[in-house]
């Protein structure tokens, strides 16, 4: 079996992810032109076209993943699988579905492709994810996101749930570690500074443009940065986005041949070093019962990353950047321990010394993260496998981190509900 494995190393040939800045409502687009016009980047991206997909079709060596979370009421649309078959007809009859774990359905549909190349027989696994979020208003969006909670339990008739929940988060950490509330809070202030500053150099990045500093962030609670959480107010949150990601990832058989036709070396290529993936209770009240006794606030969420360097067999000392899921600046100070960063309840260290800056030792979402690059809940997974792929393949540009070999990523779903993370690395 572990011959095997290693036999179908899973590479990264690349992708593209549409610019998240746009509103394609107003643009009189759809969910269709959004699938199309990614995919075809991420083609032209990495130099391939329809018929070198329509020869991997044909020996029943290609499938299809589609990552989205809530098609149904953000834009009344179901088996978005199919879908790909309106892009080109290359992908009608190839194998093509849907995968959903709320925020971490970009993570689970790449497991379920990683798993695939490595044990089911297929050379090519194209992945997409897709979410439209600026179709309804603010509020009945908010609603729709605390389906991802236990909606009857944690968000019926609660507005915007999920900053209440990650408040609560804030609360805990708190209340488990003794960390001086106004320390914890210019941490979560430079946390926001950190990635909307990040997003100033990704062309693709919703707040490229936006105006952010650490004054502004620490400034809580006024007309420009109100209360919405507990603790959190708008500059802790992530963004309302449309956009679309994505990947294709092949067998080590195919990138030799994809290697060779084009001259490149196969050990320049990233692949997928590692992999870990764990679900927690769902009740954000049972996690907390969870890691009552013990010293990280999220033991699972620790697990998932835990088990990732067990299967590459690294640490956080082999890794020169950081991906996480940064939907509130809570959720990520939460993580920076179970990275290996600090030790559990000194995470503000990390923070204050500057380890996590783009300029530190650990950069932590040079992209700008969920805050700065934006959250289409559907894509965000894929959009960081991306930014794995351009970091280790020194193709970030701007964004850049020098000698950049390895990198992991954490994509949650749920209030920490769903945890996967991958290594990503040459």
């Amino acid at each position: 079996m572990l011959k095997n494995i290693m036999n179908n190393t899973v590479f990264i040939l690349g992708g593209a992810q549409t610019d998240f800045s746009r509103n394609w409502s107003k643009e009189g687009k759809n969910f269709v032109a959004m699938m199309r016009e990614v995919v075809e980047d991420s083609l032209e991206n990495i130099g391939l076209d329809y018929s070198e997909i329509n020869n991997i079709a044909k020996k029943g060596l290609l499938q299809l993943f589609v990552a989205n979370f809530d098609g149904q009421q953000y834009f009344n649309q179901g088996n978005l699988g199919s879908f790909f078959t309106m892009i080109d007809k290359s992908f009608i009859g190839v194998p093509a579905m849907r995968y959903e774990a709320a925020c971490a359905s970009g993570a689970a549909a790449i497991d379920a492709a990683s798993a695939k190349i490595r044990f089911g027989g297929i050379d090519m696994a194209i992945v997409l994810g897709i979410e439209l979020m600026k179709t309804q208003p603010a509020k009945l969006g908010a609603s729709f996101i605390g389906s991802a909670s236990y909606y009857e339990k944690e968000a019926e008739g609660i507005d915007f749930p999920f900053p209440k929940l990650f408040g609560r988060l804030a609360n805990e950490i708190l209340k488990k570690y003794r960390v001086r509330e106004n320390l914890f809070m210019d941490c979560l202030a430079e946390i926001s500074r950190i990635n909307y500053s990040n997003a100033k150099r990704n062309p693709f990045a919703q707040t490229r443009s936006w105006f952010m500093n650490k004054k502004h962030a620490q400034f809580r609670k006024d007309e420009f940065n109100q209360t919405i959480g507990g603790l959190l107010c708008v500059v802790d949150c992530s963004q309302i986005t449309d956009g679309a990601a994505v990947i294709i990832l092949v067998s080590n058989k195919y990138a030799k041949i994809f290697a060779k036709k084009r001259k490149l070396s196969i050990n320049k290529i990233p692949h997928i070093k590692g992999e870990g993936f764990t679900v927690a209770p769902v009740l954000f009240e049972d996690k907390m019962l969870l890691s009552k006794n013990q010293p990280y606030l999220l033991p699972l969420t620790k697990q998932a990353i835990d088990n990732a360097y067990i299967s590459a067999k690294m640490n956080i000392d082999s890794i020169n950047l950081i991906e996480t899921h940064d939907c509130f600046t809570s959720s990520e100070y939460a993580v920076l321990s179970a990275f290996g960063i600090t030790k559990p309840g000194e995470e503000y260290k990390a923070i204050v010394n500057g380890t996590i800056d783009f300029n530190g030792k650990k950069p932590v979402n040079p992209s700008g993260g969920l805050i700065g690059t934006g959250h289409p809940i559907g894509a965000t997974g894929v959009r960081m496998m991306l930014d794995l792929y351009k970091q280790t393949a020194n193709k970030a540009e701007q964004y850049q981190i020098l000698n950049a070999k390895n990198g992991i990523m954490l994509n949650i779903g749920g209030s920490a509900t769903t945890n996967i993370a991958f290594i990503v690395g040459v």
